[in-house]
């Protein structure tokens, strides 16, 4: 199933329980479709969410509002049923606003091109966490609920662990040849996988962060821009050259491409609610819903137990070791807070 957006896609996320998908594209508009297997995709909502592009996106309050970030420094709540702004916050970041992630049923978090990550309450409707975590773009992030640790990685060339409880920047990893593009948990919270520019996945022992215990190079040299955890042992890779893979994690390997997009990068990859769809999209203006069985079928699966057999040897470290500035691929000036981040979600 095919869906022309008619602009560059940055960011698609699924409803939480209803099949409707969103993305984010160039013009900074926010497009809303219904999807079901036996008919065409409906757009439900075309909104001119920013004055620039719209580059992250997520459901929130149980799917009856999207946030949306952009390079224009705002981040915008919209109503699905209406597409009506219900509150926009002018200057959320000082800089571009590139990723948004779900946390918890009442908070996300935001990363802007300067690498600063912000944690935001809909419940106490606050920003409740700042860390200057990184000194180029936050690529991504993802969320380990157990321990309240958010992860990010940036252009930079580190990942970071945020610690949500004591409101620090716990650790962060040395410095990496290659820009951080994409992260996943794993392995039951003991490995983070990383994607990096030149196609290597970086694999990390949890509670040992300063250096990876593992390379996968087998995804060289396209760079691996989307990564999206299917279960413990096996995440499925969007690359460069817009073929999505199926790879095994401990023991590493390539189970096999299930798809190819199109011959441009694959920027995201999201499951559908009940996980029936895979959406990706990619440079060449689609996005496209894969039947995730289909795709998996024939697939090799060897689910056995593996023990790790890591030897890093390294000691989680409070202090932020400082790396030399990568190249930054997305550009922004610098903007100024406003006291009114405080009430953003008042109206959530």
């Amino acid at each position: 199933m095919e869906i022309d957006l008619g602009k560059l896609p940055f960011d698609l996320d699924f409803h939480p329980s209803n099949n409707l998908v969103a993305a984010g594209v160039i013009t900074g508009h926010l497009l809303l479709y219904r999807f079901n297997a036996d008919s065409r995709p409906q757009r439900l909502l075309e909104v001119s969410a920013h004055t620039e592009s719209c580059r992250a996106l997520r459901f929130v309050s149980e799917g009856r509002a999207i946030v949306t970030g952009s390079p224009d420094f705002s981040i915008l709540a919209t109503d699905i049923e209406t597409g009506s702004e219900i509150v926009r916050l002018e200057n959320s970041h000082g800089a571009a606003v590139n990723r948004i992630i779900n946390l918890t049923e009442s908070t996300i978090a935001s990363g802007d091109d300067e690498g600063c990550i912000k944690v935001w309450d809909t419940r106490q409707r606050s920003c409740c966490n700042t860390f200057n975590s990184h000194e180029e773009y936050i690529s991504d992030m993802t969320f380990a609920s157990d321990s309240m640790k958010l992860l990010g990685t940036s252009g930079d060339g580190t990942l970071s662990v945020c610690n949500l409880r004591s409101n620090k920047v716990q650790t962060r990893s040395e410095f990496s040849e290659d820009e951080l593009l994409s992260v996943v948990i794993m392995k039951n919270g003991r490995k983070v996988i990383c994607g990096t520019q030149a196609g290597t996945l970086l694999l990390y022992s949890w509670g040992f962060f300063k250096d990876c215990s593992d390379r996968f190079v087998d995804l060289s040299p396209n760079s691996v821009d989307a990564l999206l955890k299917l279960d413990e042992d096996r995440v499925i890779t969007g690359s460069e050259n817009g073929i999505i893979s199926l790879v095994g994690i401990l023991p590493n390997r390539i189970i096999q491409p299930i798809a190819e997009h199109s011959e441009y990068p694959v920027e995201r990859l999201a499951f559908s609610h009940d996980r029936k769809f895979l959406g990706s999209i990619s440079h060449d203006q689609t996005l496209k819903l894969w039947d995730l069985e289909d795709l998996l079928q024939g697939s090799v699966q060897n689910r056995s137990a593996t023990a790790d057999s890591d030897s890093d040897g390294m000691e989680v470290d409070d202090g932020i070791q400082k790396s030399s500035k990568g190249t930054k691929t997305k550009n922004a000036s610098k903007g100024t807070n406003f006291s009114n981040s405080e009430n953003f979600f008042a109206d959530l």
